[in-house]
């Protein structure tokens, strides 16, 4: 972190008492947990209308800012270890940042789409949203809402398998900090302040670094984040305002620890909205927005023994720089009958404007790397204009529009209608549709059918790559799946029931194909057409005041098109008793046995917890516990030449929070 940044978060936890408000806040509602809260959360990830779990068009999973703080959880990505049909591990790419496991497909291409209040984070040239930012802190986040399925119909490529919307806080007034073992610290804010009736303004900052554990191939896994966010509401115009930084340096990075692996990554976002009509029965708002995206990495890809013309390690690794212009119009009318009508119309110009590469062997004369001593640069150096990587510099420009009615036919029957139509220009266009009939037969029990379509457009690296690792295809196709899901819910005031079986078609996937036999260097193509079928299942039960259970479990019938788990489950128990709250969590993950790589990982069982006390009105101290019985286990990549990714061991950490 720059000095400038540091001077910026110290200035922000500084003015902390200028701008709280003076009133005293009521005890947190971490200690008034109730099945109520999250049965009758309201989202609008899945339909842009207001709706509850039971009504929503799509299979939603939510995470309120209690549960959060239950689960002793530090990244946004690992909530996905509590949502049925996804998990969420560590690979061997630029800086091993965390890799998504949805529903039986487990790749590196972003078939989730990540959003920070309802804003894209997945971007043109990896098309992952953690690449860019692999740690979100969950000291800023209000909300998480996930939609296990499909998307696009609303929010087009990348939306493919799912859908997360991170929603921070802008209505808190708060400090925390915390330490921990392996170097674990942070510090973070959430201010929030009422200037007028017409103006309201917050702001959220988090710090987060670790030193790391030390791992049996001679690495640790440091990690050093910032998170800045600020916003402005005047009467009907809203700006936002973010940067975030992160750091993850030695560990793993294309397939190679190393104690010299480098990855920094960072983004900024700005955007202006405003509602130009806004009634009881109509809506109409505009919106544009900027993101720029920034990566630096380097990691091992061969040991000095095996290059005979070179007496040190060789490292690669992108220096990329991408942007996004967004602009939306959005509207909404309510008829007289009920229905609700929403549409709008989205442009977005997406380019990657920088294209160099990091490396410790370079001959300028040619142009090329050249693994030998007279080309080694003194370290890892970033070689601008590099040859091999200009045709990454690509513009991609997208109009899309998107519509969907919801008809009210009842108060048993709904039925929502939609669709959106993408095209991208001089590469591909995607129509995608989808329906969903909700049916409540009786006041506990809610059956739903939905149907939906969605795809992901090829990214630069997997049409024009060309080093080392990888070298592009620029005649790859989008990829799509059809999905159809059958929903059941049983809902009563102390317990809630909700199980999905899914029938994913899936068309033209993108995989990664070796070119060479030692499995050193890969290509793009539309490989794999395949079916994959699954159930999966969530429930939670209040036995009394004091005490609930949580479960979730997910069954594939079909082999995953990767080798990935087949089964998972998690479960989290919550005690109350005066002042103090223990929650203790579990997430099991079944056996993965690869022959072609001789890797097998069986079946293991990671325990968390967290202990709070609730020390007055306005503060609170908790300590968080993740894998508590220090289990040593991998999760399988196919990039390893063993197939192996090492897990994270035991994290303990004391974390103070007090309310302004």
């Amino acid at each position: 972190m720059t000095l400038k940044q540091t001077a910026c978060l110290f200035l922000c936890i500084y003015t902390i008492p200028l701008l709280a408000t003076e009133a005293a806040t009521q005890a947190d509602d971490l200690f008034a947990l109730s099945v109520e809260d999250l049965l009758e959360v309201h989202v609008d990830i899945a339909s842009k209308t207001s709706e509850t779990l039971a009504s929503a068009p799509s299979t939603i999973t939510v995470f309120n800012r209690k549960k959060i703080a239950l689960l002793g959880v530090n990244n946004a990505f690992e909530l996905m270890n509590f949502v049925p049909g996804m998990q969420s591990t560590r690979g061997d790419w630029v800086g091993a940042v965390p890799k998504d496991h949805a529903r039986g497909v487990y790749l590196d291409s972003g078939n989730i789409l990540v959003m920070i209040n309802g804003e894209r984070l997945n971007e043109s040239s990896f098309g992952k949203a953690s690449v860019y930012m692999p740690f979100i802190p969950v000291e800023v986040i209000d909300k998480v809402e996930f939609i296990r399925g499909p998307g696009s119909a609303l929010y087009g490529s990348n939306a493919f398998l799912g859908v997360m919307n991170i929603v921070t806080k802008s209505h808190a007034n708060e400090i925390s900090l915390a330490v921990g073992n392996v170097g674990q610290a942070s510090a973070a804010f959430s201010l929030s302040q009422q200037v007028n009736e017409q103006t309201h303004l917050f702001a959220n900052g988090a710090y987060n670094r670790k030193s790391g554990e030390r791992y049996p191939q001679g690495v640790k896994d440091p990690l050093q984040s910032i998170y800045l966010e600020a916003g402005l509401d005047i009467d009907k115009l809203a700006v936002r305002g973010r940067y975030n930084q992160v750091e993850l340096n030695d560990f793993l990075n294309l397939g190679g620890y190393s104690e010299a692996n480098q990855h920094q990554s960072e983004n900024a976002f700005i955007s202006l909205s405003y509602d130009w009509l806004d009634t009881d029965t109509s809506t109409f708002s505009s919106k544009v927005a900027y993101t720029h995206h920034q990566i630096q990495s380097a990691g091992l890809i061969a040991t000095a023994d095996s290059l005979p013309l070179a007496s040190y390690d060789s490292f690669i690794g992108p220096a990329w720089r991408t942007s996004d212009l967004t602009i939306n119009l959005d509207a909404s009318h309510e008829f007289d009958n009920g229905w609700l009508f929403n549409s709008g119309l989205e442009y977005s110009h997406a380019e990657q404007q920088k294209a160099d590469v990091r490396t410790n062997y370079f001959d300028a004369n040619s142009g090329a790397r050249i693994e030998a001593d007279q080309f080694y640069q003194g370290g890892i150096v970033t070689i601008s204009n590099y040859a091999p990587f200009q045709s990454l510099q690509a513009t991609f420009e997208t109009r899309s529009i998107y519509g969907q009615i919801k008809v009210p036919y009842s108060e048993q029957f709904t039925l929502f209608l939609g669709a959106r139509y993408d095209d991208v220009k001089d590469l591909d266009s995607n129509l995608s549709p989808r329906i969903a009939a909700i049916y409540r037969p009786a006041e506990a029990h809610t059956l739903k059918l939905q149907y939906g379509e969605s795809f992901r457009t090829p990214v630069t690296n997997e049409l024009y790559s060309n080093d080392d690792v990888t070298i592009g295809n620029p005649n790859l196709k989008s990829e799509y799946v059809k999905t159809t899901e059958l929903v059941w819910r049983y809902e009563r005031q102390d317990w809630h029931v909700n199980s999905v079986f899914f029938y994913n078609q899936l068309h033209d996937f993108i995989n990664i194909v070796p070119l060479s036999a030692d499995n050193t260097q890969f290509t793009f193509a539309n490989q794999l057409d395949d079916t994959n079928r699954g159930l999966e299942f969530d429930s939670m039960l209040r036995l009394d005041n004091d005490f609930s259970v949580e479960a979730t479990y997910t069954q594939y019938f079909d082999t995953p098109m990767q080798p990935t788990f087949k089964r998972f489950a998690s479960v989290i128990a919550n005690y109350e008793y005066q002042q103090w709250l223990l929650s203790v969590n579990g997430v099991w993950r079944d056996e993965v046995s690869v022959q072609t790589s001789n890797f097998k990982q069986p079946a293991y069982l990671l325990l968390g917890a967290v202990v709070s006390w609730q020390l007055s009105a306005r503060s609170q101290l908790s300590f968080k516990a993740h894998n508590i019985l220090d289990k040593q286990y991998d999760v399988f990549d196919p990039r390893m030449a063993d197939g192996a990714v090492a897990g994270v061991g035991s994290e303990y950490s004391v974390h103070y929070q007090i309310k302004f």
